[in-house]
C-alpha cells in the first residue's frame, strides 16, 4: 500500500509544483520534507512498536499515511508544501518501520527469509501507482486523484487492520486460544524496560544500517540522476531516458521476487556479498558505458544486485535488535536516500555525472565487503542465550 500511495503522490509533483509556483531549487528543498519527516519518526516508531506492538502501530501509521496524502494538493506555497510533506514523510517512515518490524516477527514464525518478498510488493505497488497515476493525471485534479488514493488506502488499512489487531504483538498481546497457540521463535526477545542493549548487538545493528545505507544511496541516486545521465551525457531520447529508470525498477522487482529462494539456497551473507558485487559491476557499466543502451543494461544489472541488500539488512537488524533494530537500521539506511542525490550533484559539478555515478558502484562494493567481513557475526549473536 505504501508503495502505491507514494507513487501516486510522486506522479502529481509537476502539477503541485505549478500550483505552488515553486522554482526548481525551492521545490527541491520542499521535497526534502518527506525524507526529513521519515527519518525523524523512524526511531520513535521503534519505541512505539515495543510499547504497543508492531501490528497496532502498522494500522495507525497506515491510516495516517492515507490521510496525509491529501495534504500536498492543499498547499499553495513552497513553504506550506514543505511543512505538509514533513507530516506525510513522518507517516511514511513510521509505516515502513512498523511493517518491517511486523515482517521480522512473521519471518521468525515462518522460519523462512521472506523479507524480500514484502519489499517486492512495495516495488509492485509503486509500479501500479505510477502507471495508474500517469493514466488519470490528465483527467483528474491532484486533489481528486489523491482523494481516491486516500480512500483506497483507508479501505486497505481497515481490512488489513482486522487481521493485524486480532493477533497483536508486543505489550498487551492477547493470549491466543489453545488451538491457535504455536510455539514461536522470537527474533529478539523483549528486554525489561530500562535495560541496556548489549554493545555487540548495537554494533551489529549499526553494521546492517550501513549496508542498507549503501543500497539506498544507489536507489536515490539512480531515481534522481539516471535519466539525466542518459539524456545529457549519452544523447538518449526522452523515451529511452525514462526507460533507464524503468528497467532498473523492473530488475529490482524481479530480484526481490526471487530473494526468498536466493537466501534459502545460499544464505543471507552470501546473498549480500553477491548482490553488492553484482550492483558494483552493473553501475560501473551504467556510468561508463559509451552508449545509452549499454548504460540501460548496466542499470538493469545494478537493480538486480541492489534488489535484496536493503531487505536482508533490515531483516537481520530486526532479528538482532527487534523493533529498535529495525528503526535504527532503517534510519541509517534511508539516510542514504538523503545523502545520495545531493552528493551525486556535488560530485557531478566537479568531475562530471558519469564519474559521480561510479560512487554508487563504490558503495555497493563497500556493502559487499562489510557483509563478507561480518558474515559470521549474526549467526553467533542469534545463537547467544
Amino acid at each position: 500500500m505504501d508503495g502505491f500511495l507514494f507513487a501516486g503522490w510522486v506522479v502529481r509533483i509537476p502539477a503541485i509544483k505549478a500550483q505552488t509556483g515553486a522554482g526548481a531549487g525551492t521545490l527541491g528543498l520542499a521535497l526534502l520534507g518527506v525524507s526529513v519527516g521519515a527519518v525523524a519518526f523512524m526511531m520513535l516508531t521503534g519505541r512505539l512498536c515495543r510499547r504497543f506492538g508492531s501490528h497496532a502501530v502498522t494500522v495507525a501509521s497506515g491510516a495516517a499515511l492515507a490521510l496525509s496524502i491529501l495534504l500536498p494538493p492543499l498547499a499553495r506555497s513552497a513553504t506550506a508544501l514543505g511543512l505538509v510533506l514533513l507530516v506525510f514523510g513522518a507517516a511514511y517512515g513510521s509505516l515502513n518501520v512498523a511493517m518491517n518490524s511486523a515482517a521480522v516477527e512473521l519471518i521468525a514464525t515462518l522460519r523462512r527469509p521472506v523479507m524480500s518478498g514484502f519489499h517486492a510488493a512495495f516495488s509492485l505497488g509503486g509500479m501500479v501507482g505510477a502507471g495508474l497515476g500517469g493514466l488519470v493525471a490528465a483527467h483528474l485534479s491532484p486533489f481528486v486523484h489523491l482523494l481516491v488514493l486516500a480512500v483506497c488506502g483507508l479501505l486497505v488499512t481497515a481490512v488489513a487492520g482486522v487481521a493485524l489487531l486480532r493477533r497483536r504483538t508486543g505489550a498487551g498481546t492477547p493470549t491466543a486460544p489453545p488451538e491457535e497457540r504455536v510455539e514461536r521463535r522470537s527474533p529478539a526477545p523483549d528486554r525489561p524496560r530500562g535495560s541496556r542493549v548489549p554493545a555487540r548487538t548495537r554494533r551489529l545493528v549499526l553494521v546492517f544500517g550501513v549496508i542498507a545505507l549503501c543500497t539506498a544511496y544507489g536507489e536515490g541516486a539512480l531515481a534522481d540522476w539516471g535519466a539525466l545521465h542518459l539524456s545529457q551525457d549519452l544523447a538518449a531520447s526522452p523515451g529511452l531516458a525514462a526507460a533507464g529508470y524503468a528497467v532498473f525498477a523492473l530488475a529490482m522487482t524481479a530480484g526481490r521476487l526471487s530473494g526468498t529462494v536466493l537466501v534459502e539456497r545460499f544464505g543471507a551473507a552470501r546473498a549480500l556479498v553477491a548482490g553488492g558485487g553484482t550492483a558494483a559491476a552493473g553501475m560501473l557499466l551504467g556510468a561508463l558505458a559509451p552508449t545509452a543502451w549499454g548504460a540501460c543494461a548496466g542499470f538493469a544489472v545494478a537493480g538486480l544486485g541492489l534488489a535484496n541488500i536493503f531487505p536482508i539488512a533490515i531483516a537481520r537488524a530486526g532479528a538482532t535488535g527487534g523493533p529498535d533494530g529495525v528503526a535504527v537500521a532503517s534510519t541509517i539506511g534511508y539516510g542514504g536516500m538523503l545523502l545520495g542525490p545531493p552528493a551525486i550533484g556535488f560530485l557531478a559539478e566537479v568531475w562530471g555525472l558519469p564519474v559521480a555515478l561510479t560512487t554508487v558502484a563504490l558503495l555497493a562494493a563497500v556493502a559487499a565487503l562489510v557483509a563478507h567481513l561480518t558474515r559470521g557475526a549474526h549467526r553467533s549473536e542469534v545463537a547467544r542465550p
